[in-house]
């Protein structure tokens, strides 16, 4: 590839000509990326950008952390196994060790290690499988707003439209409850429920599992209470379904402690795990299973990739980082994170509110074309980000939950500033924006435009675009 690609966007129509349209996140930030390191992503043009993305929560440890890359290049020098299938290797072993000693055992968590395909929806396919075979049921209960992935059987689960209209007519098999806070919904619609499964008038068999997101991502950073939480535990024992905690978004610290579901006191049957539990953003996802539901056959379920050697190296080195202080410092992060999405929430109680936990939050705005529009402001400053919610009305923020805590306030501050702009626009805020280098004009550096947003179902006509032509 030429030096030269990217000269006036030409890598931008090279894209689009060779690769699919189903092609996303680069339509908001069309940049040639060449490098990374921390919270800090270069283009092939030496500017630098701010991740608030972290690859979707596959980097919760920033890119390249020193101490992952060391153990990926020095497994690579000395010809460590890199595709093992499922055989024993060193590589499995001294995670599995890690795994078990700094975290599991601390937690008082009797787990079995199941390496399904290295993908989240492969591993919450996983569970829902092991779920029926272990009850010998059908059902799995799953909630609005949800999102387990868009493979055909982990899509059945998830709850969004616009991923699922592609499989009209082949999502079976699962009955959806609202989740905690939707609409009003809480206690009440789980007792119920129960009663109905128990009732022999009810029209409802008992489930073979409740699959649920402590915290749902994609669903727009809906927080289930610790209340519902500890009750929908108890619904599924009581109807002889496992519970099925999809951690592959908020865990792994994002919400604060390793598991998402620490805060509710419960320990799930099944807990799905991938994104960061490699740390470095290589494939990898891994089940979790308490021993009396381990009811495989061998091979029963599989995938060539489970043995991604070089991907447990990298989590057990991230497993490592977890001494006594770790936790402390994603408080840190937290409570600066929280302040901000609350003091903005104050500034403009009438227009956005602060949701979500831990290193895991954002601002839902009232006006949903509102938080996209501060989503692509921000990419043209150069903060990488992206929105959520069924009608992408939450600006989501997931940086590393490491990222360097002089940057996080700067770029939290810009951010502000871009909120505020889209918000009440005013002269001022375009001349702090640009004092900050924000880069809003369009063809910064010579480079190829930054535009807003090209989703077709996304472009608005904003209120301000013609104070920024201006």
């Amino acid at each position: 590839m030429s030096d030269n690609v990217s000269a006036f966007g030409a890598h931008v129509a090279f894209f689009e000509s060779h690769e699919s349209e189903v092609r996303s996140y680069c339509r908001r930030l069309p940049a040639l990326l060449k490098s990374a390191n921390g919270a800090v992503i270069i283009d092939d043009k030496g500017r630098s950008y701010v991740d608030f993305m972290s690859a979707c929560g596959a980097l919760n440890y920033g890119h390249n952390h020193p101490r992952l890359k060391a153990a990926a290049l020095n497994y690579i020098q000395q010809d460590g196994i890199a595709a093992s299938l499922d055989f024993h290797t060193i590589a499995k072993y001294r995670f599995l060790n890690g795994l078990y000693d700094q975290i599991l055992t601390p937690r008082k968590l009797d787990y079995k290690v199941q390496f399904p395909g290295p993908t989240g929806a492969n591993c919450v396919e996983a569970a829902m499988k092991l779920a029926r075979k272990a009850t010998g049921r059908e059902t799995v209960v799953a909630f609005t707003n949800a999102f387990h992935g868009v493979s055909l059987g982990a899509l059945s689960a998830t709850a969004s439209s616009a991923v699922r209209k592609s499989a009209r007519g082949s999502l079976n098999g699962v009955v959806r409850l609202p989740y905690d806070g939707y609409h009003g919904a809480g206690l009440d619609d789980l007792l119920r429920f129960r009663a109905m499964a128990k009732d022999l008038s009810g029209g409802i068999d008992p489930p073979a599992a409740f699959v649920v997101e402590t915290v749902q991502g994609e669903g727009g950073l809906n927080v289930a209470s610790e209340g519902w939480l500890a009750a929908l535990a108890d619904v599924a024992k009581d109807l002889g379904a496992l519970l099925i905690v999809d951690d592959v978004q908020a865990g792994c610290g994002r919400t604060g402690t390793f598991f998402s579901f620490e805060r509710a006191g419960i320990v799930p049957d099944l807990v799905c795990l991938a994104k960061s539990i490699s740390g470095y953003g290589f494939p990898m996802s891994l089940l979790l299973v308490k021993p009396e539901f381990d009811v495989w056959s061998p091979g029963e379920h599989n995938g060539t990739f489970r043995g991604n050697s070089l991907a447990f190296v990298t989590a057990h080195a991230a497993i490592e980082l977890w001494d006594g202080g770790f936790e402390k410092a994603i408080e840190d992060r937290s409570a600066l994170l929280e302040d901000w999405c609350h003091s903005l929430q104050e500034e403009f109680a009438d227009q956005l509110k602060s949701k979500g936990l831990g290193m895991m939050r954002g601002l839902e705005f009232v006006t949903p074309d509102h938080a996209i529009a501060a989503a692509d402001l921000a990419a043209q400053s150069r903060i990488v980000i992206e929105c959520c919610g069924p009608r992408d009305e939450v600006l989501k923020i997931m940086a590393p939950i490491n990222i360097d805590l002089d940057l996080f306030r700067a770029t939290l501050a810009r951010l502000a500033d871009i909120v505020r702009t889209v918000l009440k626009p005013r002269q001022s805020y375009i001349q702090r924006l640009q004092r900050n280098e924000a880069g809003l004009d369009s063809h910064d550096d010579r480079g190829y435009p930054i535009s807003r947003s090209q989703f077709p179902h996304r472009v608005a006509d904003m209120k301000f675009d013609g104070l920024l032509r201006n």
